[in-house]
This record gives C-alpha cells, structure tokens and sequence, in this order.
C-alpha cells in the first residue's frame, strides 16, 4: 500500500502543482473534518473520505481494509507528532510519502520571532504528564507544548502553579494560520482562568530562577502529627539513593513512604523516573501530596492502603524499591516486592537493628539476590544506620 501524507494550516491551502496531481489522481482520502472543509472542493468527483477522529481503531481498521493508494490531510508537518507516525506504527510495510508544511509550533515561534531551536518539544496530545513534569524538575528554560482538549493551557498553567513554577511566561497559538489566528503572552499564573479556541500550542519561558532544593533538610517536610522520627534522615536517604544508581533506573517504588520524603527525593534526583509511593496511614494521604506540591515534585503516584495485602499488577513494573517500613512484616513486604521487582532490579532498605539488618540479608540469601552493598553511617547522636542494597538474580 502506498500512503501520502500532505500537511495543511488552518487556512484554505494553495497547494504546488505536484500536490495536486497526487489530490486529482487520488480516489481514497482521509482526514479530519476540519481537514475536509478545508480541502473538499479540490477532490475529485468519485472521492471516498475516511474520518479521522479518536479513538483512532476505527479509522486505522479501515486504513488495514483498504486495497488501494490512501491520501491522508494533517495538520503542519504529519510526522511530528502527528497521524503519520501511528500510521507507520500500524501498517510498518507501507510506503510512506510525505509533504510537510510548518508545524503549529515553528509557525508560534516564528510570529514571536524567537528561536525556534532553543525550546525543548513535547507532545501532551492524547498523552501522560511525565516528560512535562521531567522537563519541569530538569528546570528547562524553553519548552514548546502540543496540548490537547484536556491538557488546555489553562490545565497546564494549572498544574505548573500547583507545583510551584510559577516562574515562567506562555504563549498560546489559536487556530494558527487561519484567519481565526489569536496569539496571547502571559505568565502562567494569568492563563489559568483563560480559556483557548482549539487547536492551539504554547511556548513557555522561564523568566526567572526558581531554587530547587536537593538534598532536603528534614525540618522541611510537614510530618506525621506527634511522629517526628517518622522520616528517614536526608544524610540517609541521599546516600540509600546514591547507592540504588537510580541514573539507571525506571520505575521506582517507595513502600512505607510515610512523609513521602524518599520519594520525593528520588523524583528531585532522578527527573526521569516514574515514582509510586505506598503507605498505609490515612494522615499520609494529605501530606505526601502536601509534601510534593512544596518541594516542586508532579507526577508521583500515592497508593494508599497495606502493600502486602493488595495486587499491583495495574501499575509498571518497578526496577527499584525501596523498603521504608515492613510493620513488623518483613519477609512478607519483601516476598510482595518480589512478585512485581524485575529482573536485575535492586531492593534497598535502612536497618535500624540488627535484627532487622539479619532478617533483610536472610531474605535475601533465601530468594537468591545478590547482596550489593552494607553500608554503616551515623547522623549525629542517632544510632547507626545499615543501608542495605540488593539486586535480583
């Protein structure tokens, strides 16, 4: 099957000569419906349209049916984000033909004059928060964001307010390249009650440093109520998670995360990850979130409830855990981590006994891992530490 993908503005195009040869020679065409109103009086008579809408499983079913050539309209450029790469996706033995135009976000930065390849590009479309969040906690000074009916400007602004990046200016495009064109500048916390005609884009710049702390000191952290000592020490944690090499790893669970503080710490560290807190407390419910908002941290998932006694198999299977408290259950929270740990994943836990210190490295001679590090340290006038680290066969 041979597929051509031509890009469109929102404006009524003026197509080249080549282009239009492929439009007249073409039977089968697919688009969205702004798309056909922009381009049906070019169609041939006997033209079949297939609708593009989401979910795409209907119109990707009807791209599989088809026995002949397919012209697909997109908006800018099809391959950026868009429509061309699921395509390649479904039908990877197609041969692919593209004719870009400018995508939404090269035509914003160009009528705002601004370098267009200073931005670092993300697309929220139909998408998770995480790279956006990883490109907020990496602190990024020009990131350029395809946004979708839910992932507004104003919900975006939202999000970056909640958490503390308040720093930063945004420009939002509407209908870029039509005669409908609107472009707006201002700071984030001015476009959260703002709302934009669809489709539209943003560029957003850091007007100001914002200090991010790493390395949290302790009396930061609001804490269990009466619970001070409820926390594991930031000398404790920075070194536990130094240790787990979290540069090298995905998906990290905090189980006992209590304040949150090791989670948090791991997000600060590692921007990357994709962080889930466990904790049993109800009180943790307001704090660990609490917590994130404070120290600019989205993107963390709390799951409350006793670990040992729930299934996980809904969430990504972790390569890094870090066990923060067992409730007198130790070899039981551990045989839970086990079930879900990948392969060559580390575990990592704080001995504040010896008995505890002997019941982690039985387990862990039991259910053969590989006993990676013991490490002693001591903060202060507290009692010595072990922090234990140990990786699956």
């Amino acid at each position: 099957m041979h597929i051509t993908l031509i890009g469109i503005s929102d404006n009524k195009p003026e197509f080249s000569n080549q282009i239009k040869e492929v439009i007249s020679e073409g039977t089968i065409f697919a688009g969205a419906s702004r798309h056909y109103n922009l381009v049906s009086h070019l169609l041939p008579g006997n033209a079949k349209w297939l609708m593009v809408s989401v979910p795409l499983d209907d119109f990707l079913s009807q791209l599989e049916n088809c026995s002949q050539n397919v012209i697909v309209f997109a908006s800018g450029d099809p391959l950026f984000f868009g429509i061309g790469n699921t395509i390649k996706r479904q039908l990877p033995d197609a041969q692919i033909e593209s004719f870009p135009v400018a995508n939404s976000l090269q035509l914003l930065a160009n009528k705002l004059q601004v370098n267009y390849g200073l931005y670092r590009t993300l697309s929220l479309t139909g998408r998770s928060w995480h790279l956006f969040d990883q490109f907020l906690i990496n602190g990024e000074t020009h990131m350029a964001v395809l946004t979708d009916k839910t992932k507004t400007p104003s919900a975006i602004a939202q999000r970056m307010c909640e958490y503390g990046y308040i720093n930063y200016t945004m420009h939002v495009g509407e209908r870029l390249g039509g005669v409908n064109e609107k472009i707006s500048t201002a700071t984030v916390s001015e476009i959260i009650d703002k709302e934009f005609n669809h489709p539209n884009c943003i560029l957003i710049e850091k007007i100001s440093s914002a200090k991010r702390l790493k390395g949290i000191p302790d009396n930061l952290f609001n804490i269990l109520p009466g619970r001070p000592k409820m926390m594991t020490k930031m000398p404790i944690r920075i070194t536990t998670l130094a240790l787990m090499e979290l540069h090298r790893r995905e998906v990290f669970w905090d189980v006992g995360s209590c304040t949150g503080s090791v989670a948090i710490e791991a997000r600060l560290q590692a921007p990357h990850l994709e962080v889930t807190a466990f904790e049993k407390r109800p009180e943790s419910a307001k704090i660990i979130p609490a917590n994130c908002r404070k120290f600019g941290t989205p993107g963390i998932t709390l799951v409350q409830g006793d670990f040992s006694a729930n299934s996980h198999e809904n969430l990504t299977q972790p390569d890094a855990i870090f066990v923060g408290g067992y409730g007198g259950n130790m070899h039981g929270v551990l045989n839970h981590c086990n079930i879900y740990l990948k392969k060559n994943g580390v575990l990592a836990f704080n001995a504040v006994s010896e008995e505890s210190k002997s019941q982690f490295v039985e387990w862990v001679e039991l259910n053969n891992y590989e006993c990676l590090n013991i490490t002693e340290i001591t903060v202060d006038n507290h009692n010595t530490i072990n922090i234990l680290t140990a990786q699956k066969a």
